[in-house]
């Protein structure tokens, strides 16, 4: 989101003019080919010339803040493109396409801003112009949120066989196929929020623009719902049908939880890093969610479906602010959060230290503990500042609401506690205050020296008659207080409601069979207040979730990453550096992707400047967007280079290499057969390394091949280290050859060309004699010059009319080629496509083998199987390599046999 000042750009919400024009993209991105909308309405302030006034707000009520949410059918993301704002009364050109409309209330927020793509302008993206929105804040606190879920084109490329375009397939003998650029709809949920002053022009606009709705009713729910019930039917001419708004509330939160990586945070202020984020948990049941708005809501979710609201508490998000506007004069939300950053609650607060002095210590009791909240401020008649007041509100209100999660965690025996609502804001004085408060009370004594005695009731007054007051925990460096009780943050905070009330209005559809993920390119940070949700690669056919590999060990346990940047200051310096310093391979290699196209080196060097700025952002704040690894670097700079239409920059040499390999194909088969067994073991194995070394995103191997057009599958051969390997498991590997066959083998390949027609697919080969069935599993969508599965479709085809062995195998399905749901150059075994997990179960697979530097070294190194498993690559970074006390074209190959 960017908090845009008069002339639209973005600045600071503090920075706010009085008139605020927004560029028509910034406000209603792609809304000409909206679907259906999601309108979260606070319920206080008014609708601007309707003459009302709202009430406040319940316990509880939803807070207000951006975001974006996508799904996909073809596994490739969407976008759109900032224009020139407008005039109010222009027309877009199109019909407009709405479907249904969701309202769910209250948001407490004053800030006017929007949530949606966030895309520069020019960026390639096929849309027609909206109008523009004038925007200008006024009275009222609660604002409304407008979620809106649409439709977008954009290219993707496509491969297919010349017989299956109706050409003769001699017509070219150098590719193996060909390459086609097409259009794709894809899906997105936009975000959007202003405050209710403006909701009659909102309603205004949506009615001039979605001229064609096919529904007759809006889905509402919330406080705000009902307050404008009669407005939103006046202007729009719909039914307006309520919906429940806990529902709507844990429908997102379990959505967010089951399918946004890195979702949830635990924040530790003293430890390095601050942040360490929850993998995504196959079992999120049960949990406590706390819902901070104007109050708070505790609400108790044991399944999907099932959830109980258990209390909650009057003091809440618009207590800290209504008290703290009396205190301080600050009327905005986020200054007086910033206020309380700056300030000393010891100034304002009556600690234990001041009531006991050095005494506390024999009470078991830290000094430090508040004694009295704005205890000081009875006793004196000195001036406190506005830092100092916001700090000891800030603290009293989050240590009353994590002690109440507390109790209720534990009364309920739960001990993990979300928490949403958009209270936080990702602030860290907030954060560590409720961390702190939800440590302590969880807790039967505080990590302190050994007490002379034992606590009493807060109550009970000690020997000497004097009460006892009720220790509040200030946290304070080096505090550290774990307990029996997490809390547990989310990134996306303060959009459960409206992302559950659009999952609710939209069952029909069924959200839940969609693939959904981040989107690097258009997400802004942790710490920013506008991240933003995208599609991730799904199926082909785009409607399969992302599930377990069935054959994880202990999939809760299963992180895929083998290095957390955020923890290895030397290692996230390196890797920043070098991804920095291959943006200009990057973008050479974009542009000459698309010879024909007359702005591809405008839209590649915005791709450099969106890239570059991301790895800006990740220096000085690593957790922006979760876990920081070489994987999430990777896919980073694959969701730029889609969000500026270079949807696979390698096809072209994909394709050339392609057809090189297959004309070598029936020569190495050839050859490998010639050899006795136990040599054609080896053989078999150096030229699945040898195939490795062909990949594009390692800059020695560019280096090389970029220089050496003759440089070649036996070139790479010698490049190979000589045995024993710097990880070397071949000896044990033979041995079990020497056994019974395997009954199935999962193969993740990796590069195409060398890499899997004359590496991968004579090991699949020889596989296939043995009697093994094999799966060979691709990506679904491009990355660098990974094989996707179209691609080895075509290759599989060309394979099988050399070879018999394959050509039965493929014939007889017991060669089964699948996609692995993904886009990446890396692997996340917890996110596969459904219909290859399903496969694994039902063939039994006894042996996973996972090939390459990004699938099994940068990720998968250490993850543990229930069968047998093989992971080899060839260490294609020098600084890898000498980390891992190798050198260039060093061998990784590990067999590993579970423990029985």
């Amino acid at each position: 989101m960017a908090e845009c000042g008069a002339s639209g750009s973005g600045s600071s919400g503090d920075g706010l003019d009085k008139s605020i024009t927004l560029p028509p993209d910034e406000i209603f991105r792609n809304l000409e080919n909206a679907k259906r909308f999601a309108i979260d309405i606070g319920s206080r302030g008014r609708a601007r010339g309707a003459g009302r006034r709202a009430a406040g707000v319940g316990a509880g009520g939803g807070v207000g803040g951006p975001g974006a949410v996508a799904r996909t059918k073809g596994g490739a993301r969407a976008g759109g493109r900032a224009r020139p704002a407008g005039p109010r009364s222009q027309r877009a050109a199109g019909a407009h396409n709405l479907t249904g409309l969701v309202v769910l209330g209250p948001p407490v927020r004053t800030l006017v801003a929007e949530a949606g793509l966030q895309l520069p302008a020019g960026s390639a993206r096929q849309e027609r112009d909206v109008p523009g929105l004038v925007v200008r804040p006024g009275e009222g606190g609660s604002l409304t949120k407008l979620a809106y879920y649409s439709t977008v084109q954009h290219k993707v490329a496509r491969v297919r066989s010349f017989d299956h375009a109706g050409q003769d397939a001699e017509q070219d003998r150098e590719s193996p196929y060909e390459i086609s650029v097409q259009e794709e709809v894809t899906a997105r949920l936009h975000f959007i929020k202003f405050e209710n002053s403006y909701i009659e022009a909102c309603l205004d606009f949506v009615r001039d623009h979605l001229v064609n709705t096919e529904t007759k009713v809006i889905h509402a729910t919330g406080g705000g719902a009902y307050k404008f019930k009669d407005l939103i039917e006046q202007k729009l001419g719909l039914r307006v049908a309520k919906e429940d708004v806990m529902t709507c509330l844990i429908k997102g939160c379990n959505f967010v939880l089951k399918n946004i990586p890195n979702e949830a945070f635990v924040y530790q202020k003293d430890s390095d890093p601050e942040f360490r984020f929850q993998t995504n948990h196959p079992h999120i049941f049960p949990y406590l969610l706390v819902n901070i708005g104007s109050g708070v809501s505790i609400v108790k979710v044991e399944t999907e479906d099932g959830f109980e609201w258990i209390g909650g508490s009057s003091i809440g998000g618009g207590t800290f602010w209504g008290l703290g506007a009396l205190l301080t004069k600050t009327q905005k939300f986020d200054e007086l959060l910033h206020l309380a950053s700056r300030g000393q609650h010891a100034n304002v607060d009556m600690l234990v230290q001041d009531i006991y002095g050095g005494a506390h210590q024999t009470l078991g009791l830290s000094g430090n503990l508040i004694a009295s909240s704005f205890g000081k401020s009875a006793t004196t008649d000195q001036e406190f500042s506005p830092e100092d007041m916001a700090k000891s509100l800030l603290h009293m209100i989050s240590n009353d609401i994590g002690q109440l999660a507390c109790l209720y965690a534990r009364l309920h025996g739960l001990d993990r506690v979300y928490f949403g609502g958009f209270f936080i804001r990702g602030h860290p004085v907030t954060m560590r205050t409720i961390t702190y408060s939800i440590s302590f009370f969880s807790k039967a004594r505080p990590a302190l020296p050994p007490p002379v005695r034992t606590l009493r009731p807060w109550n009970e007054p000690p020997s000497g008659g004097r009460p006892c007051p009720p220790a509040w925990p200030a946290p304070s460096p080096g505090d550290t207080c774990g307990g029996e009780v997490q809390a547990l943050f989310l990134r996306h905070e303060g959009y459960l409601g409206a992302i559950g009330a659009f999952l609710k209005g939209a069952e029909q559809d069924n959200p839940d069979q969609y693939s959904w993920g981040e989107n690097y390119a258009g997400s802004s940070g942790l710490m920013s207040s506008s991240p933003e949700l995208g599609p991730t690669p799904g199926a082909k056919s785009g409607t399969r979730p992302l599930v377990n590999l069935p054959l994880l060990l202990d999939p809760a346990s299963y992180v895929p990453d083998t290095v957390d940047l955020t923890d290895d200051a030397l290692a996230r310096k390196y890797w920043l550096s070098c991804f920095e310093e291959a943006l200009d391979g990057v973008v050479k290699r974009a542009v000459a992707s698309q010879p024909g196209s007359a702005d591809a080196a405008e839209r590649a060097e915005k791709f450099r400047h969106k890239y570059w700025d991301k790895l800006q952002t990740l220096r000085h704040q690593p957790f922006a967007y979760g876990t920081l690894t070489v994987r999430s670097l990777l896919d980073t700079r694959e969701h730029c280079l889609n969000e500026f239409n270079f949807p696979d920059p390698y096809s072209q040499v994909k394709q050339k290499e392609n057809g090189v390999a297959l004309r070598c194909f029936r020569r190495v088969a050839q050859a490998l057969d010639a050899l006795d067994w136990e040599e054609r073991q080896l053989a078999l194995v150096r030229g699945l390394l040898a195939g490795n070394v062909f990949d594009w995103g390692a800059k020695a191997v560019s280096d090389v091949l970029e220089s050496d057009p003759q440089f070649g599958f036996e070139e790479a051969k010698r490049k190979l280290e000589e045995r024993p390997w710097l990880v070397d498991s071949y000896d044990t590997w033979l041995q079990r050859l020497k056994g019974p066959p395997h009954k199935c083998a999962l193969i993740f390949a990796d590069n195409s060309g060398v890499d899997v027609i004359l590496g991968v697919f004579p090991f699949v080969r020889e596989l296939l004699s043995r009697g093994t069935e094999v799966i060979l599993a691709c990506n679904s969508g491009p990355a660098l010059n990974d094989v996707t599965y179209g691609e080895s479709l075509l290759v599989a085809e060309h394979i099988a009319a050399m070879d018999p062995v394959v050509h039965s195998a493929l014939r007889e399905e017991r060669l089964l080629l699948m996609q692995t749901g993904s886009s990446s150059p890396c692997l996340d075994l917890s996110r596969l496509d459904e219909r290859l997990a399903v496969l694994v179960q039902e063939r039994g697979t006894d042996l996973v083998v996972i090939e390459g530097m990004g699938r099994a070294v940068h990720t998968n190194y250490g993850a543990a199987l229930r069968c047998e498993s093989l992971k080899l690559a060839v260490l294609k970074n020098p600084w890898l390599a000498a980390r891992l006390g190798g050198r260039l074209f060093s061998v990784i190959f590990k067999f590993e046999v579970p423990a029985e």
